[in-house]
């Protein structure tokens, strides 16, 4: 189990959720010399496009193009996801297994009923995962820190930081266009990038509005509850005037 222990792991609904709400975080953090893992809750089965085997084939596509260690798969239903004794049981033993420090959820509101109880059934096993006696296989673990990704989100809801992905969003792209059966031609991506313009043009604006709020080309933007500490206020970003 220890070997497929991560610094970063990225849990979400569907095969292709974490590649355009965090792709360039996971990229970035990969090329940094991080231990990065994807965790998809569902295969991808009840899609409109595709199949669970072709939708296979693509996540680990773009896996490969961010250049992450690491891609599990919790097998749960499409559509159906629930978070339940049996789910949570199959997620904490996931987290167990990979020992994560950080952890990027779903943001907890959206219209797909699977982002919204992958983010509710994402955190709760991060919880009981520390819990020595809950019964689940695996030593207990619990990461140390719970973000939640904000680039689906249509209202404005302000990021409590965003992450400079400038280096890596041509990375981020081409794991995005690994899934052809979902995107190929797409005006938009679910709620994530509604319907508007040309996918990728819309994946462009979308990251460069959020990279304009710190002064950045690219970036991708993150909603945590805990007040963050500031060792140096000297060391701060983003001007203010």
């Amino acid at each position: 189990m220890t070997t497929n222990a991560v610094d970063l792991l990225a849990i979400a609904a569907h095969r292709d959720d974490v590649e355009l709400t965090c792709g360039g975080t996971l990229a970035k953090a990969a090329r940094a010399g991080q231990r990065v893992g994807i965790l998809d809750l569902t295969q991808g089965e009840t899609g409109t496009q595709g199949d669970a085997a072709t939708r296979g084939a693509e996540a680990d596509c773009a896996a490969q193009a961010l250049g992450v260690h690491l891609r599990l798969n919790a097998e749960l239903r499409d559509a159906y996801l629930a978070n339940d004794e049996p789910s949570r049981r199959r997620v904490v033993e996931l987290v167990r297994a990979t020992r994560p420090r950080v952890v990027i959820l779903p943001f907890p509101v959206g219209r797909h009923p699977d982002h919204r109880i992958a983010s509710e059934l994402g955190r709760d096993a991060c919880y009981l995962a520390g819990l020595a006696k809950y019964d689940a296989p695996g030593e207990p673990h619990r990461p140390f820190k719970v973000l939640y990704a904000l680039a689906y989100r249509e209202d404005p809801v302000k990021p409590s930081f965003v992450v400079d992905i400038t280096d890596c969003f041509e990375q981020k792209l081409r794991a995005i266009r690994c899934y052809a059966s979902q995107f190929h031609g797409a005006k938009a991506a679910g709620e994530i990038f509604p319907t508007g313009q040309d996918l990728y043009e819309l994946i462009r604006v979308q990251s460069a509005h959020y990279g304009s709020l710190i002064r950045k080309p690219y970036g991708e933007p993150y909603f945590c509850h805990e007040t963050l500490e500031v060792g140096d206020v000297l060391q701060l970003g983003v001007g203010s005037l």
